[in-house]
């Protein structure tokens, strides 16, 4: 099954949150609050119903901060994704 965004809605896929101690020691963040880093899985086509355009400033591949409550969680085939307005993104990391 693919997940397909409308408008200017666009995919991610939430990066996952580790810590590495002073020894070298990889914590799982398990009990850490949700990071708002991720990766653009795909991106709607940036037209809106009423036939405005919008440009879609980020691509499949990129890696970006989304504001802390934005999007709507989706579970597709085992896998977790955000479904966010490209609004809601606030930075792309390089």
């Amino acid at each position: 099954m693919k997940l397909v965004p409308l408008g200017d809605r666009v995919v991610l896929k939430q990066l996952v949150a580790e810590e590495t101690t002073k020894s070298g020691i990889v914590l799982p963040g398990q009990t850490k609050e949700k990071p708002q880093e991720a990766e653009v899985v795909a991106v709607g086509p940036g037209i809106l119903p009423d036939g405005k355009e919008i440009k879609m400033c980020v691509k499949a591949g990129d890696k970006v901060i989304y504001t802390k409550y934005a999007g709507t969680e989706v579970k597709m085939d085992g896998e977790e994704y955000i479904l966010v307005k490209q609004s809601d993104i606030l930075a792309i990391v390089e």
